[in-house]
């Protein structure tokens, strides 16, 4: 690990001296202060800055309209041990055995994790609330991280606003971990929640239900089988219209819980003058359902759990209220992004592109990348998938069952309603995005259990309807 922008050109010992009087000096001064701050199972529109109408998020808008807003931000794993693999090493969780909850941390990767790394170049580290790598609770400076408080929303936003007050010698990156709205999973389930119930509304209040609620004809039949083969998961086969409606309300009212706690966080950002030299990030772990396709929970590719918020506010809030359509990455970007800010260089072998350039260049034109990388992994049956997001296609593809391979229209069909991968006029486009998910399969030894599209022994597959039959 190297740290970059180190003072230059004084001899060791003096250097050595200088620090022991001043330990941040040994460091580069212009280094900002770094606050991530995320949820748990929150989408991308689940705050009224999008224009939702079902929801209001007045701190979270207070973040938007004070930094810059990502639209096209993507997990990297649509669960939460996955997810946060992803943002705390900077590594695809498949390619280092972190694909479903309760893996273990190999060891190899514990000198490398973020909160390490972060540590090493001269910042004082604290984590509050969930960590799930496996442990819920992060244990305490393991992982580089002063654990400040243990995984609940109940205190937590209290604790971090503390640890805000402090008198800091050097920079300091804090992590403020919520577990709201994932409390919806327990709402399904027809349980208590851990913070405290919602009051059962009129159905007159609730929502509507989302214009892609039905379900696709050529969905993948793989997700039929995991909700059927999961109750307890998936509870929702039995649901009403009006039970969905009911559960969209819920949801977004803990959404709105969850808010009210951020809001005390941003708070204390204010009284405590911090905005000048510190950046905050804000983002959740992975989306849910929310009743799209009649789904709850996460886990399935559909945007609703994929596509989730990002928000950005640079030092002195530059750049405040502008709205990017760049692809980013969650995890293994904001991994790559905070090392950046850091002055720390990425270790050999992690896979994310910073996204501080383009943040503070502010444009809309600018190219970042030409896609991003979602993988998924279901608890139980195993089941693997994966999407390939152009800027404009998203390829998804899962490793059995029909319908399997999956092509929609950012641009007209951000509800995935037309699946284009049974139309032949469009094999250009999913050739070239099976062609990119094939190459990133190899770069990061990556490979299903069934054979990939290209190679189905004795067939030379020249359209669309091939690759189909050879997968029912």
């Amino acid at each position: 690990m190297k740290v970059k922008n180190m003072v230059k050109q004084i001899p060791i010992r003096h250097l050595a001296c200088f620090s022991m009087l001043c330990p941040s000096m040994a460091y580069a001064t212009d280094r900002p202060n770094i606050i991530y701050i995320f949820t748990d199972q929150q989408t991308a529109n689940a705050m009224s800055c999008t224009g939702n109408p079902d929801l209001h998020t007045p701190n979270l808008d207070r973040l938007a309209a004070s930094g810059i807003m990502f639209n096209n931000a993507y997990c990297t794993a649509p669960l939460s041990g996955p997810s946060r693999a992803a943002m705390f090493t900077g590594h695809y969780p498949d390619a280092v055995g972190l694909s479903v909850n309760g893996s273990p941390m190999p060891g190899s990767l514990e000198a490398q994790t973020l909160g390490t790394l972060v540590k090493n170049a001269g910042y004082d580290c604290a984590y509050g609330g969930k960590w799930h790598l496996p442990l819920l609770d992060v244990p305490d400076k393991e992982y580089g991280f002063d654990n400040i408080y243990k995984h609940s929303d109940d205190g937590l936003a209290e604790a971090c606003s503390e640890y805000l007050s402090r008198k800091h010698k050097n920079p300091f990156f804090l992590v403020a971990s919520f577990d709201n709205p994932h409390n919806i999973c327990e709402y399904a389930r027809a349980q208590n929640l851990p913070y405290g119930n919602i009051e059962t509304p009129d159905i007159r209040d609730c929502p509507g239900l989302p214009a892609n609620f039905a379900k696709n004809p050529y969905d993948a039949d793989v997700i039929e089988s995991e909700r059927a083969n999961n109750y307890n998961v998936y509870p929702t086969a039995g649901f009403t219209p009006e039970d969905w409606r009911m559960y969209r309300y819920t949801y977004y009212r803990l959404v709105e819980k969850v808010d009210k706690e951020i809001g005390k966080i941003i708070d204390a950002i204010d009284k405590n003058n911090l905005w000048e030299n510190t950046v905050v990030i804000f983002s959740s772990d992975h989306g849910d359902g929310v009743g799209a396709h009649h789904w709850n929970q996460k886990s399935a590719l559909y945007e609703e759990v994929i596509n989730v918020p990002f928000i950005v506010t640079l030092p002195g809030k530059k750049n405040a209220g502008k709205v990017l359509p760049q692809l980013v990455s969650n995890g293994v970007d904001f991994f790559a992004s905070v090392c950046d800010w850091a002055g720390v260089e990425l270790p050999e072998g992690t896979a994310g592109k910073s996204f501080r350039k383009v943040a503070e260049e502010g444009n809309p034109e600018a190219l970042h990348q030409e896609y991003v990388i979602t993988e998924t992994r279901f608890d139980g049956s195993k089941t693997r998938g994966w999407v390939v997001r152009s800027e404009r296609y998203k390829y998804v593809l899962y490793d059995k069952g029909k319908h399997r391979e999956q092509l929609f229209d950012m641009q007209n069909d951000r509800g995935e309603m037309r699946n284009l991968a049974m139309e032949n006029v469009y094999n250009q486009e999913l050739q070239k995005l099976r062609d990119t998910l094939e190459k990133w399969m190899n770069t990061y030894n990556i490979h299903p259990s069934r054979p990939k599209l290209h190679d189905v022994p004795g067939k030379k597959l020249q359209s669309t309807r091939q690759y189909r039959t050879a997968y029912k």
